[in-house]
């Protein structure tokens, strides 16, 4: 795919998202903060992905996150926005508006600032809710990536966010290199 402006590797990894959920008879849903849409852009460069991509949130502020999502303030409050408690709130709350079988969040400090000793540049947390799932089961990561700059930070984080948007029967394939750009 030529005409685009996003990176090859997360075109392809978006492609395979929506591949792999259609065969599997899914509907995907994503709600980013720290991505502010890189992946749901990644999502809709694959044409004819409306009939397995049905919603994105983008919840850069928290106040977003509480109204569209209904993360609990005392949750924000207690845990801070890059946490896993903030991030299984996201994925549940974008699952329950978007109506969508499987929706993934991604909550984290992109850098240049905002890091701190505890939660240094480059921290990402991700989450999946998984419609009929037992809300009591969280499925959650952080990760720190390597500080490779503000763009390589959100494309690592829209990378591993599109991965877990597979159905667990298809191996995922990581691939967090540097593009040359589009």
């Amino acid at each position: 795919m030529t005409d685009t402006l996003l990176p090859h590797s997360l075109v392809e990894a978006a492609r395979r998202v929506i591949d792999a959920n259609r065969a599997a008879g899914r509907t995907i849903a994503v709600a980013e903060s720290c991505t502010g849409g890189l992946v749901a852009a990644a999502l809709t460069e694959i044409p004819g992905s409306s009939d397995v991509f049905v919603a994105s949130f983008v919840t850069y502020a928290d106040q977003a996150k509480r109204n569209l999502l209904k993360v609990g303030g005392d949750i924000l409050e207690t845990f801070g926005a890059v946490s896993v408690a903030v991030a299984w709130s996201m994925a549940r709350g974008a699952l329950e508006k978007s109506g969508a079988d499987i929706a993934v969040s991604i909550t984290g400090i992109a850098g240049p600032g905002g890091g701190s000793e505890r939660k240094p540049v480059g921290t990402v947390v991700f989450a999946r809710a998984d419609k009929g799932g037992d809300a009591s089961e969280i499925h959650a990561d952080r990760k720190l990536f390597p500080d490779t700059g503000r763009g390589g930070i959100r494309l690592q984080a829209a990378l591993c966010a599109l991965e877990l948007l597979l159905p667990s029967e298809v191996p995922p394939v990581v691939e967090v290199e540097a593009d040359p750009a589009p």
